[in-house]
């Protein structure tokens, strides 16, 4: 199966090399890279020529953005112009942040994953985060759901959802469109991923509401909005969060901003999780 891998990458020459080289050094060799350099004013653009003068199969793509690191919008718009570079010869689509480092079979096991599960359309491993001298999992989101940061797609699935939405929810948005057209959503939980850059690091102080936004872009509705933000809150330790994203969800909702799902989506989606919930309660 052939793997093209899109890798936005805004300032990131701390981690960059990192990322690549454990791509690089794959049990399974992906067939193209490439590395798209939101305006960086860092050295990321000297560090991926420097891969790709060694590597063919990497290539670097640059492109003029906002500087404004808002959550969902600038990484998906990156990744999209990456996207046109490539042909549409590909098995396997991956979305991947530029400050992770993969084992070396992460690659091989996502491939074999796709293979057995023919129903399956997303897979994914797991990020860790370093905590005092050890790398634990970065505990955001259940177990079911696969991070922004290493999303893999099987061509039929990534078609199906149209590519992705350059909006905060978005991957939350792919997943439940994908289950929608009856693919299954994969992760390995054999795979973890050292993630480099805690994620929210370096958002700015007007990404406080975008989460509350996508609960309601997402077509949640206020309920699940409710119990989703008080859930996140408590995950990321910080209940002012949580008035953040009500506020958030109740502004885009005023403004009446457009929604990531179709109205049958949304309702497939506040099925799904309602019923996910009823589960682990009954």
């Amino acid at each position: 199966m052939k793997i093209y891998i899109v890798i936005p990458a805004h300032n990131e020459a701390e981690f960059i090399g990192l990322t690549l080289q454990s791509l690089v050094d794959q049990t399974y060799a992906p067939e193209k890279i490439v590395v798209v350099n939101d305006q960086s004013n860092d050295a990321t653009p000297n560090i991926v020529s420097g891969f790709s003068a060694k590597y063919p199969f990497i290539s670097l793509v640059s492109i003029t953005s906002t500087e404004a690191h808002l959550p969902g919008s600038k990484v998906i718009k990156a990744f999209k112009e990456g996207l046109k570079t490539l042909d549409d010869d590909y098995d396997i689509l991956c979305k991947f942040d530029a400050d992770l480092i993969f084992p070396e079979n992460y690659l091989q096991i996502i491939v074999n994953n796709f293979k057995d599960f023919p129903e399956v359309g997303m897979v994914g491993g797991f990020c860790t985060i370093q905590n005092n001298g050890a790398w634990v999992l970065e505990n955001l989101t259940n177990k079911d759901h696969i991070r922004g940061a290493l999303k893999a797609y099987r061509k039929a699935c990534f078609k199906d959802i149209n590519g992705l939405k350059a909006a905060m929810g978005w991957d939350t948005a792919d997943e439940l469109q994908a289950q929608f057209y009856g693919w299954g959503i994969k992760t390995d939980e054999s795979l973890l991923v050292k993630h480099l850059k805690p994620t929210g690091a370096t958002y700015n102080k007007a990404s406080k509401y975008k989460q509350g936004e996508a609960f309601y872009k997402l077509r949640y509705g206020f309920t699940i909005t409710l119990i989703a933000s008080a859930k996140l809150a408590y995950r990321k330790k910080d209940f002012s969060l949580f008035q953040d994203y009500i506020t958030g969800y109740f502004r885009a909702k005023r403004e009446n901003q457009p929604f990531l799902l179709s109205k049958r989506e949304g309702e497939f989606a506040r099925s799904l999780r309602w019923r996910k919930m009823f589960k682990k309660i009954f």
